[in-house]
């Protein structure tokens, strides 16, 4: 009896694996990672339903035979009796199909299931995402017709409207709303760079642009980068200002400063400058709101107070007291 049992025992098959592979367009076809190419080697079947797998020709150039075939979850189960091992490399859209199959046969009860394995090959980065972004812009810029059509001179506008929103969510301190904004400004960003690659005397890219703004971080920041020391946040608006000016080697401490913003906004930012650079220039003197206007924002920047933001908390302020007044 005991030998009996021991021969059926013996003699029920091993389950075997299924390793479901899966990758990111984001990364170059043919990085994957060690435990990815381990279990490529060591497979007894690797197959894609896709034939035109980026993944693939990578694959059969390092000896991987890959079959280009679509089992559904019984065929798997089958071919993995014996205790084999099969890779599914996996599509774009992750096997939905296969997965579900699996769990259904897996829940029935009736089948002894192979081990299933997850094995990200390649996986996205921080920031990848930012590459569908670049990709999506492309597109559109090709094929639809008002986004084809825009110039840089065209989306200004929606430029200033966008960074707008961008400052009232913060103000109003709705987080949906301010990952919503942020994706705009970041939209402005791309598409401007997108009309930018077009130029035929200037060309430049995202990638420029980013290059651009790495390049200027790291040289404002020797405290990070470098040998310089900072350990309070002056000595680090110190390093940023005197790099800035060796980088820009302006005449004056206007240079760069847009005369386009909002007037409080302006005021306060020559004020700064000139505090900034230990100069002493008296505040012009004239009759009118302007003069006293300039005054008051001056006197903000002095105590530390942003004298635009101050005006729309007040103007907020002021707005719930015209709907309180209108619904009472």
């Amino acid at each position: 009896m005991n030998a009996t049992s021991s021969d059926a025992t013996a003699q029920v098959p091993e389950p075997g694996c299924i390793v479901l592979l899966t990758t990111s367009h984001r990364v170059a076809p043919g990085l994957l990672s060690w435990p990815a190419w381990q279990a490529l080697r060591a497979a007894d079947q690797v197959v894609c339903a896709d034939g035109a797998h980026p993944q693939l020709p990578y694959l059969r150039e390092a000896g991987i035979s890959v079959d280009e075939a679509s089992p559904d979850a019984q065929d798997l189960v089958d071919a993995c009796a014996g205790g084999r091992t099969v890779v599914v490399v996996a599509t774009g859209e992750g096997e939905p199909r296969l997965t579900d199959g699996l769990a259904r046969l897996a829940g029935s009860g009736r089948i002894q299931m192979p081990d299933l394995e997850l094995l990200p090959a390649s996986y996205d980065l921080p920031g990848a995402r930012l590459l569908d972004l670049v990709q999506v812009m492309d597109r559109i810029r090709v094929e639809c017709p008002w986004s084809s059509q825009q110039t840089h001179k065209g989306l200004a506008k929606y430029g200033i409207e966008e960074a707008y929103e961008l400052v009232e969510a913060i103000e109003e301190g709705d987080r949906d709303e301010l990952r919503e904004e942020l994706g705009d400004v970041l939209l402005q960003v791309v598409f401007h760079a997108r009309i930018a690659e077009e130029d035929a005397e200037a060309p430049f890219s995202i990638d420029d642009v980013a290059g651009g703004i790495v390049a200027k971080l790291i040289h404002r920041h020797p405290h990070v980068f470098g040998d310089e020391t900072a350990t309070t946040p002056e000595e680090v608006k110190e390093h940023w200002l005197r790099t800035k000016a060796e980088e820009k080697r302006r005449t004056s401490v206007t240079e760069g400063i847009p005369l386009g913003q909002p007037g409080l906004a302006l005021a306060a930012k020559l004020a700064s400058r000139v505090r900034t650079a230990g100069l002493e220039v008296e505040l012009p003197r004239g009759e009118g709101v302007g003069y006293e206007l300039l005054a008051i924002a001056a006197h903000a920047e002095a105590g530390g107070v942003d004298p635009e933001a101050a005006l729309r908390a007040a103007a907020r302020a002021y707005r719930d007291a015209i709907r309180a007044t209108e619904t009472g």
